[in-house]
């Protein structure tokens, strides 16, 4: 068990976290904090610089047996921080506002229990992953030449739910968050000068009609296994002047579904739309980003992180699961020979 002394000690170290957010791509500090803590703490090897600035920490037996993973993530989120704590951010147009300092203080936590209890059999990583919040950190990691080394038999995470009550846990198999990509639109014509607007080629009316089409491809409502949603995030025309017929113009537009294998359909349908309103003269370009892959939780996976938290008391349920939010830890479990799963625990129904 941890003492009052490590909650503390843990608690100031999440605040430090806190005080300091870097966004994907750009942890440095915060890899570098990880692992000044896990130096103290005896692992067998600590891995940096996977995927970009990944830590692993590792705890190997004398004995074989299975290889267990526990990740948390180092990002923090682009956003202005508005608070009053003392330790709020103090990065400005930076936080951590998805909660990844409680979960690097909470696998912090665990790896001081592992320190303490190191395992009988097989190994123990630790997976400090880079660039959640884009996506791009977990398959980062995954194609790292040090990766294949650690691939784990199994491999585990959670994520705070604020609005579910504290200490209840949401757990189910099967997909727990849906396959998302963002798609940017280019429609390329000719400006002209706003005098004379027929010497140029406008992609104003292909963006007045493309917007409502996009997202007539996917409405949202339920999630079931055909599940599609189009929302669009943001939109560019010409230049912010009253003298230019615009000539250029974007459209940004997050692609969502439920599992991997219906976004190639959505994608395609979105591409094939604006392919079409380019045929009156305009040029179209596409470019992909922030993917993220589904998140599935596998059985057996799922059935030993029920066993651990009924071993635990701690009630669990599958509340409003598979979410419509994307989070990129399903690509580890979808590497042949690891099982994963995700579980999901309440922080409170109220703000603190």
């Amino acid at each position: 068990m941890l003492t009052n002394s490590d909650v503390a000690e843990l608690t100031d170290w999440r605040r430090a976290l806190h005080r300091l957010p870097e966004v994907s791509g750009q942890e440095v500090q915060t890899a570098a904090t990880v692992v000044q803590a896990l130096r103290g703490l005896g692992p067998d090897r600590i891995v940096t610089g996977l995927g970009g600035h990944g830590v692993a920490a590792v705890w190997e037996a004398d004995a074989d047996g299975p290889s267990v993973l526990f990740r948390a993530e180092l990002d923090a989120l682009p956003i202005e921080e508005m608070s009053d704590a003392p330790h709020r951010s103090s990065i400005a147009g930076k936080g951590h506002l998805c909660g990844h300092d409680g979960h690097m203080a909470i696998l912090m936590g665990l790896a001081r229990l592992i320190s303490r209890h190191p395992p009988r059999v097989g190994r123990v990583i630790l997976m400090f992953q880079p660039a959640e919040e884009d996506g791009s950190g977990a398959a980062a990691v995954i194609a790292d030449p040090k990766y294949p080394d650690l691939r784990p038999d199994w491999a585990f995470s959670l994520h705070n739910m604020p609005g579910l009550p504290f200490g209840q846990t949401a757990l189910t198999t099967g997909p727990v968050n849906c396959a998302s990509l963002g798609l940017k639109i280019t429609l390329s014509g000719k400006t002209a000068h706003a005098s004379l607007p027929e010497t140029g080629i406008s992609p104003a009316l292909a963006v007045a009609r493309l917007i409502p089409a996009l997202g007539a491809l996917g409405q949202g409502g339920p999630l079931h296994p055909d599940y599609r949603l189009v929302t669009i995030t943001h939109a560019r025309l010409g230049e912010p002047a009253f003298g230019i017929a615009p000539g250029e113009a974007e459209i940004w537009a997050t692609l969502r579904t439920l599992t991997d294998d219906k976004m190639a359909a959505l994608l395609d349908a979105a591409m094939s739309l604006a392919k079409a309103e380019a045929q009156n003269g305009l040029t179209v370009s596409f470019s992909q980003h922030d993917h993220f892959a589904a998140s599935v939780n596998d059985p057996e996976a799922t059935a030993r992180l029920r066993a651990a938290l009924d071993a635990l008391h701690m009630p669990h349920d599958e509340g409003d699961l598979p979410m419509r939010g994307s989070e990129d830890f399903g690509r580890f479990g979808a590497e042949a020979g690891t099982k994963g799963a995700m579980l999901f625990l309440g922080v409170g129904q109220t703000p603190p």
